[in-house]
């Protein structure tokens, strides 16, 4: 099968977990034999209009970033490329209803592949790109209902989750550095102060922490750690890889999840199948409780202080290191959710 993944920008000029994600997607797809091509602002250097990495084609649609010179070259460059399916990222909304006016003449599906919506993008055009895919893909029951609210139909929609991979947790050591941890990037959004406020009430207990992650709240996380009188039991380890991570989670006990905006909770989604007790702070924008609820080994609190205290409940849970329930969230299964969806499109793209 050959994919066009469409997307303005790629991790080399902005990591998000909408671009992660995009990347992500192109390595499986290609590792399981699809030809794939991911149209993009140029971010290699030299006059050549494609770049391979990682046996995915890059294809250059403009030199740099920019919407609407995008938005207007995309069908030209999709009509080259002669794909049998097309993935949009759907930043920015533009770009969805021009891959779509592609697609009429090629006569191929358009997919959208919804991570959130970016503020940078115009209500109107996101109602509009939730409205033209054959189909939208999203990471979490959350992300699917705001689809949904735009004007994407229920049958339309679908959500594939973000994969982990299963031989690594199977696989690493155990590392016996911390009972309770926190993981994600630390932007305006990680809430790691409710962790922290949660540990403070924890004093008088025995417990080592680590908190993984890196970005530009660190040092005021790490300055409230100071001021809580607990920066000598919370280890900041930085940014870590999965491989680094992972023997973390397997030595730990508990992992708690605060974050206040999470499309999916993919760092809580590692320590699930790490055998964490996984305790999450229930937030509006976030989907991290779609993953704890219904599950013996994860709760749901509204505080720091009822943080702590399933902190401590969580002492009543045997330590485990693996958890085959989630298998289903491997690269393999989630590559075959993205192959169905594309295949299913192109089944039933038979109206011309």
């Amino acid at each position: 099968m050959r994919v066009a993944l469409v997307s303005m920008y790629t991790p080399h000029h902005e990591e998000t977990g909408a671009t992660i994600r995009t990347r992500r997607t192109a390595e499986l797809l290609s590792e399981r034999g699809n030809d794939v091509v991911v149209l993009c602002a140029k971010w290699w250097g030299g006059e050549s209009i494609e770049f391979e990495q990682n046996d995915v084609t890059y294809h250059r649609v403009t030199d740099s970033p920019a919407a609407g010179r995008f938005a207007s070259r995309v069908p030209f460059v999709l009509r080259e490329v002669d794909p049998d399916v097309i993935q949009v990222a759907s930043f920015p909304p533009s770009h969805v209803t021009a891959a779509k006016t592609a697609a009429r003449f090629l006569r191929v599906p358009v997919v959208a592949d919804w991570w959130s919506r970016d503020e940078r993008g115009g209500s109107r055009a996101y109602r509009r790109a939730a409205k033209s895919p054959h189909a939208v893909l999203t990471p979490s029951e959350m992300v699917r209902t705001d689809v949904r609210e735009l004007g994407a139909s229920v049958n339309s929609t679908h959500v594939v989750p973000e994969p982990i991979d299963m031989d690594i947790v199977r696989d690493a050591p155990i590392e016996k550095r911390a009972d309770v941890v926190y993981a994600r990037e630390l932007d305006e959004h990680a809430n790691v102060e409710s962790f922290l406020l949660a540990l403070a009430e924890l004093r008088d207990k025995e417990w080592d922490a680590v908190v993984v992650g890196d970005g530009p709240e660190r040092s005021n996380a790490e300055q409230t750690a100071r001021d809580l009188r607990i920066d000598d039991r919370v280890e900041f380890a930085g940014e870590l890889s999965a491989k680094e991570a992972v023997p973390i989670l397997k030595g730990a006990h508990v992992f708690a999840q605060t974050a206040t905006v999470e499309p999916f909770a993919t760092n809580l989604l590692w320590a699930l199948a790490c055998g964490c007790v996984s305790i999450v702070e229930y937030q509006a924008r976030s989907a991290a409780h779609e993953l704890v609820e219904g599950r013996r080994r994860g709760s749901l609190v509204t505080s720091p202080q009822e943080l702590a205290d399933e902190i401590v409940a969580a002492r009543g849970f045997d330590h485990q290191t693996v958890d085959e329930a989630f298998a289903d969230y491997d690269y393999d299964h989630v590559v075959d959710q993205f192959e169905s969806v594309y295949e299913a499109e192109i089944a039933d793209y038979g109206f011309f």
